[in-house]
């Protein structure tokens, strides 16, 4: 019989048993609310013929839905002390396979390929807070065979992240994610659905990969580097922050904006993404320090 791992008498009964204490320093909340990791299993592509990433998957409380779903899950914890209390709560799956370690040492497409050949791949997890964007990009970085991310993060990230390239909300990381796919918020997740509560309310997102602006892409690399100095000065207009960060003498740079038919005091964070993609294009080839 599959214990219910929402029922928070139940949780700490198992905490207590294992000799188990929070850590603050890992982000650690592990959800209790009975409604949300059905639904983050259901939208994150857990189902035949699908293999599922789980990172970070605490006592087993998603994972245990995963597994219900998906034809095989792969979850990898970084906390060895999480391992015996997931062998008693999800060790009845036998689609089921823990790994101990940090999600960022894993070369990602050799472990999918280990772990899901011959299968469609989705990412599903309760990331820690503080390791959000490390991860992502981790993932999306890798170049690895991945149709979707689902994951929960700050509700502030989330609406960073699914904002419109462009508007006052994105940075680079918006920019950074939609060159990789399409970000969606799917629903809201207050605090105290969490055991301990957070000081912030969370949301899940899912990031459907595409890899929509790698072909029309000259150097990818360059176009990194312009987001991650462009953003880091955004009171500055684009000329300004470029000119003092990836050192463009000032022409180069006003020559690109008109021939973009952009005025002269544009910042970055008013460009579009088809918009950054062309600018460093035209930038590319041209002459700057190498940052």
């Amino acid at each position: 019989m599959m214990i219910n791992l929402t029922d928070m008498k139940t949780v700490r009964s198992i905490l207590g048993r294992h000799g188990f204490h929070f850590s603050k320093k890992l982000g650690q909340n592990f959800l209790i609310d009975p409604s949300v990791c059905p639904r983050i299993a259901e939208e994150g592509n857990a189902a035949a013929g699908y293999g599922v990433l789980e990172i970070g998957p605490g006592i087993g409380t998603l994972t245990q839905q995963l597994a219900l779903r998906a034809e095989k899950v792969t979850s990898v914890e970084l906390d060895q002390r999480l391992l015996p209390i997931l062998e008693e709560t999800v060790g009845e799956f036998e689609n089921l396979h823990i790994l101990h370690g940090d999600i960022l040492q894993f070369d990602v497409p050799q472990l999918l390929e280990q772990e899901f050949a011959g299968l469609h791949v989705a990412v599903c997890a309760n990331l820690p807070y503080y390791i959000t964007t490390p991860i992502l990009m981790h993932l999306l970085e890798s170049g690895a065979n991945i149709d979707s991310i689902t994951v929960m993060v700050q509700k502030e990230v989330a609406e960073k992240l699914q904002a419109p390239v462009g508007t006052r909300n994105s940075g680079a990381i918006t920019a950074a994610v939609n060159y990789y796919g399409t970000v969606e918020m799917l629903f809201t997740v207050p605090r105290d659905s969490f055991l301990p509560p957070p000081n912030v309310d969370s949301a899940v997102i899912r990031i459907d990969v595409q890899k929509r602006y790698a072909d029309q892409t000259r150097d990818p690399q360059h176009f990194f580097s312009m987001l991650k100095h462009g953003f880091s000065q955004r009171r500055k207009t684009l000329v300004n922050a470029l000119s003092a960060t990836m050192h463009y003498e000032k022409p180069v740079l006003l020559e690109a904006l008109h021939a973009m038919e952009l005025p002269e005091t544009v910042r970055m964070e008013n460009l579009t993404m088809e918009q950054l993609v062309e600018l460093s294009n035209r930038l590319s080839g041209a002459t700057a320090e190498k940052v």
